[in-house]
């Protein structure tokens, strides 16, 4: 078995385990952190938008080897004040302006084609008015609103309305660090970036999902016993998952990060990098928002139910007790007790614990050799006597 394959399986059965449920303060405040600088970098600073967001023209000069100085000096000469000058590609420049007449822009056109030594009818003229980019800001704040009332809705049906709660906090927890890193960098926000935000919605419902599944599993009944909390149940399901979550990540990481390294940094293809910018972002955010945010608040929400109250009492009284006699044996080497009650719970299906061919895990035994003084068999025939 491999290295990781042995930490999976200890994470999984119990014999490693980490507290991230009950550390969940700690990964409260990191989070509260991260979101104060995105705040301050939304509000303050403020998002650095697009032509096709706030209007403006765009000028695209196709197979030129000037540079963008020398570009942005073409076009600072013409009287544009701030131009946005970059490179798409190998030879294409792209120069963005405030929103131009159409004589200014010709003016434009003509001592870009005469510094850059383009033919003046080789360089595409773009005008892009404010109302569009109102208009894609407008359905994007619809689809989002559409899918966070489905997410409450199917979660709620398949899950409950608390699970559903986390879910939705953790989605919103994801898409303001990622705006409010755009805001921070500066990087420019377009259409792309609306696509790339929309979609990491839906990474990190899934992550959040898959994670969700095997804390159902590991609660089913959980107030019909008395050896571990909802907290420690989902605990133990968040470390069951944990290297499913990173490997899923990693996978989802891979191609977004060769977008990044290969078509933006090697070949230029500057258009890819805002959707794939937004996608390493949010996914990102998301593999961290399904493990210390969705869950244990999750916990919290669960924790404040009058039955997990009452379990809680049960289990503290059940330990308590179990300390005063002496503490079971874990029920693995080097594991750790609650996740072994917890595994206990699960395994026995605590529903019906009295069911055909349902064995509970206290009532399995070792077959122990008898202990007490040993017993020699006696000789047939006495020994003889020394004969003086």
């Amino acid at each position: 078995m491999s290295r990781l394959g042995s930490v999976a399986h200890k994470l999984y059965s119990g014999e490693v385990s980490y507290d991230f449920v009950g550390k969940r303060r700690r990964w409260y405040m990191m989070s509260a952190v991260i979101l104060l600088l995105a705040l301050v970098g939304l509000f303050g600073r403020g998002l650095n938008l697009g032509i096709e967001f706030k209007g403006g023209s765009e000028f695209t000069i196709p197979n030129t080897t000037a540079t963008v100085a020398e570009a942005r000096a073409s076009a600072e000469s013409a009287s544009i004040v701030d131009p946005i000058v970059t490179q798409v590609g190998a030879n294409n420049i792209r120069i963005q302006t405030k929103a131009l007449t159409p004589s200014q822009s010709a003016a434009v056109t003509m001592r870009l084609s005469q510094d850059l030594g383009v033919p003046q009818s080789d360089i595409a003229v773009t005008l892009v008015g404010p109302s569009w980019g109102a208009e894609i800001t407008q359905r994007a704040l619809q689809g989002l609103i559409v899918f966070i009332v489905l997410v409450v809705v199917f979660l709620s049906a398949y899950f409950e309305w608390r699970l559903a709660v986390a879910a939705v906090v953790a989605l919103i927890h994801d898409l303001v660090i990622t705006i409010g890193i755009y805001a921070l960098t500066g990087f420019e926000v377009t259409p792309a970036t609306v696509i790339g935000v929309l979609t990491i919605l839906g990474f990190s419902l899934y992550d959040t999902v898959v994670v969700f599944d095997k804390v159902k599993e590991n609660t089913r009944a959980i107030t019909s016993g008395n050896r571990a909390t909802y907290s420690e149940a989902a605990n133990l399901a968040l470390n069951q998952t944990l290297i499913r979550s990173i490997n899923t990540s990693v996978v989802a990481l891979l191609p977004v990060t060769a977008i990044l390294v290969i078509g933006v940094g090697l070949l230029g293809a500057g258009t890819l990098k805002d959707l794939a910018l937004a996608l390493f972002i949010g996914t990102a955010a998301g593999t961290y928002s399904s493990i210390f945010i969705a869950t244990p608040v999750a916990c919290q929400l669960q924790e404040q139910r009058p039955e997990m109250k009452a379990l809680a009492v049960r289990v503290a009284q059940r330990r308590a007790g179990g300390d005063a006699k002496g503490s079971r044996p874990a029920r693995r080497a080097g594991g750790s007790s609650t996740a072994t009650a917890v595994l206990d719970d699960v395994d026995t299906d605590l529903e019906d614990p009295a069911a055909p061919g349902n064995v509970m895990a206290a009532d399995i035994t070792q077959t122990v050799a008898p202990t007490g003084p040993r017993t020699q068999p006696k000789r047939n025939q006495a020994r003889s006597k020394r004969r003086k």
